[in-house]
């Protein structure tokens, strides 16, 4: 586990002492915004607090037909519904929203700390905060940079300077991956609060322990790729790749097509004999048999290349991890880097198809279960949160500021 912590100067308001004082006391009350109620990830967050949360109300945008009535058994307030992609869309919901905060007040009051899950939800949760919770601690958690916030043009630079007045304004930022602070935040904001770093790691308690027998070495070699699904480059590589080398290479997809962003998604696995949509799955139902039934896991993104894509640490790099299916990467970005200080998974250059189609047409039994050998030989906390990121998590939040 590694968790980097910056601290800049900076008084300590009122919400950060007043969170402190809860965190030693005794649970939290907690009131988090986020951008999508039916994204796992919210689920995730609010299971690994689950032992230090009092109570806590979730307030968010839901992308799905109807909302959950509850996430992780707490209550839910829907603000309205916003579409994946449609940027102008949720801008507008969000102000809307802002006119609504009034209403807010009950929900809000003897909250402890707000967190807010991505810069839209911050809007909104600092302005709650201002009216309805004014001692609450305020945490931002940033888990991906928008390719909106990197551009030139005037309604980036209008972004980037909301979301540094913001940034004034909180006691936390919680990231995932430290290059989003090294590549993003630092050069662009001449302020950042407190930094904690929390990787997407397995939950302790997602891990189900089982004892079916290890896949047996390839060929065919299985490639999962699961998660959201947003990446055309990598469905094409991975079409192309099945049909070079047919019946050495099987294509295992399971999640949510972003269809948004892969609109003939369904067509193009349909005419790809080797390549498998298996659908949605639910994380601790499915995880474990799903990363038990493949060789490898893909940890490729090109969505946003050269940016968020470059940047992030994804989920499916511990899930794979965690349960032995070794990783394939790109060796310059972030997953990459993290994969060459483990000395673990399969890291491939910018000759991305010509290296993917040279690796598999040599790959042998025995080199597979050496790369696997080393993979499980890397600490399982680097794969799984044991709860110790829980707990560095908390101390940051009660750290004191000079």
């Amino acid at each position: 586990m590694t968790v980097h912590m910056t601290v800049h100067n900076k008084t300590a308001p009122a919400g950060l002492s007043a969170f402190s004082a809860c965190a030693k006391a005794g649970p939290i009350r907690l009131a988090y915004f986020v951008h999508d109620l039916g994204d796992p990830a919210v689920a995730r967050r609010l299971a690994m607090l689950r032992p230090y949360l009092a109570s806590a109300i979730i307030i968010g945008f839901h992308r799905a037909a109807t909302p959950p009535a509850l996430v992780e058994g707490w209550p839910v307030l829907a603000l309205g519904r916003t579409k994946d992609g449609k940027l102008r869309q949720r801008a507008v919901a969000v102000v809307q929203n802002l006119f609504l905060l009034p209403q807010l007040r009950r929900h809000l009051a003897g909250t402890d700390v707000i967190m807010a899950r991505q810069l839209e939800m911050l809007t909104l949760a600092t302005a709650a905060r201002r009216i309805h919770a004014k001692s609450a601690a305020l945490v931002y958690e940033c888990l991906d940079i928008h390719r909106m916030m990197l551009g030139t043009g005037a309604a980036s630079a209008a972004l980037r300077f909301a979301e540094g007045r913001l940034l004034h304004a909180a006691e936390l930022l919680v990231v995932s991956s430290p290059a989003f602070v090294e590549e993003y935040f630092t050069p662009r904001h001449n302020f950042l609060p407190p930094v904690c770093l929390i990787e997407n790691k397995v939950l302790q308690e997602e891990i189900i322990h089982g004892t079916s027998a290890p896949l047996p070495p390839g060929p065919p070699w299985r490639i999962g790729w699961y998660g959201v699904l947003r990446c055309r480059r990598s469905l094409q590589l991975l079409i192309a790749l099945s049909n070079a080398l047919p019946g050495q290479i099987i294509v295992e997809l399971r999640g949510r097509p972003a269809r948004a962003a892969i609109p003939d998604f369904d067509t193009l696995v349909a005419a790809a004999p080797h390549v498998i949509f298996h659908g949605a799955y639910d994380r601790q139902r499915d995880l474990a048999d799903m990363y038990r039934s493949i060789h490898f896991t893909w940890a490729i993104d090109f969505y946003e290349a050269g940016q968020n894509s470059a940047w992030l640490l994804p989920n499916r790099l511990y899930e794979g991890g965690a349960y032995g299916a070794v990783p394939l990467a790109m060796a310059g970005v972030e997953t990459g880097r993290w994969l060459a200080r483990e000395n673990a998974g399969i890291l491939f250059g910018d000759s991305l198809a010509e290296e993917l189609l040279a690796f598999f047409s040599n790959l042998s039994p025995r080199a597979y279960a050496a790369t696997r050998e080393n993979l499980q030989s890397i600490p399982a906390t680097h794969w799984i949160d044991d709860g110790t990121d829980t707990q560095r998590l908390l101390a940051a939040l009660t750290m004191p500021q000079t």
